[in-house]
């Protein structure tokens, strides 16, 4: 069973080896947390307005929320002040910014159930970041822009990070997810039909369901199996997660173990290094390439052109 740390003081290194073990932290909020979900918050609020974000499904059609989304989200995926926020929340937490290198944070929203839970609001189903194309030395840093509640929060099964899970992981290509499927997300309003890797078993409980205040944060390694909790809770939830990954442990392969992973492609051309928003070289790169690259010309996948 995975071990939670509670505001843990251990240092980069040493939290990235229990990571790798399967093991969880959780901190609270952090100066520079509490300036991203400042943001996060006005940009939500601008973007909903005169309507409360957390109760939009009451006011606005499915179709309405999604448009509106459809602009917010790209908007603060690319806003000038998160990528210095993020260096700073990594630093704050013990991470070498010269080591360290960061994907571009993610605002995430769950509806009432029953409300736009595909496309851009996509409720994810039990699965592992690994699934995705993802390294297995991804560590992934999720935070609550508003309160969150048991019934619109994260769950995850740890009892599974050593234990594989049937699924069709297989089917996913991260270039032909860039190309094809990844700028549509706002066009599924009520089914998405998108090719996605799921579970093809039951998972059986206990899930753990981690609390923390706006602006705290909840940091897990990229093979952990964890999915959106169906939203019961009346309220929307908005959150915004980021992955980084070690130069050290890119370079040599380490991570947490892959279990039942099969995807192809590569996510490593995605990460900045907290220092000077530098990607990783290619010959670093290179050594995770499958060839599914070659025939693909979608490898880093570009919001703003969308």
């Amino acid at each position: 069973m995975a071990n939670l740390y509670l505001d843990s003081r251990c240092t980069d290194d040493e939290r990235r080896l229990a990571l790798y073990r399967g093991d969880l932290f959780v901190y609270s909020p952090s100066e520079a947390t509490k300036k991203l979900c400042s943001l996060a918050q006005s940009m939500i609020e601008e973007a909903f307005s005169p309507h409360d974000p957390l109760r939009v499904d009451r006011v606005l059609s499915m179709e309405e929320c999604a448009a509106t989304l459809a602009k917010l989200k790209p908007a603060f995926i690319h806003h000038p002040k998160c990528k210095s926020l993020l260096p700073e929340i990594i630093e704050e937490h013990g991470g070498d910014p010269d080591k360290i290198y960061f994907d571009v944070p993610r605002m995430r929203s769950a509806y009432p159930k029953d409300y736009l839970t595909s496309g851009i609001a996509y409720a994810f189903h039990p699965h592992r970041d690994t699934w995705y194309s993802a390294p297995t030395c991804q560590i992934n840093w999720w935070l609550p822009i508003y309160p969150i509640t048991s019934e619109n929060c994260l769950a995850f099964y740890p009892g599974y990070f050593s234990r594989g899970v049937k699924n069709t992981s297989e089917i996913y290509n991260y270039y032909e997810w860039n190309k094809r499927s990844r700028a549509e997300a706002a066009k599924h309003v009520k089914s998405d039909e998108r090719v996605q890797p799921k579970p093809q078993q039951a998972i059986d409980g206990p899930d753990l369901r981690l609390l923390c205040a706006p602006g705290g944060m909840i940091v897990f390694s990229g093979a952990q199996l964890h999915e959106t909790v169906p939203n019961t809770s009346g309220l929307a939830r908005y959150s915004i997660d980021f992955r980084t990954v070690h130069y050290d442990d890119v370079v040599g392969h380490l991570g947490a173990p892959n279990v039942d992973s099969r995807c192809t492609g590569t996510t490593m051309r995605d990460y900045l290094r907290c220092s000077d928003q530098q990607r990783l070289p290619d010959q670093v790169i290179a050594s995770y390439d499958d060839g599914t690259e070659l025939s693909n010309d979608v490898l880093i996948f570009a919001a703003e052109q969308h």
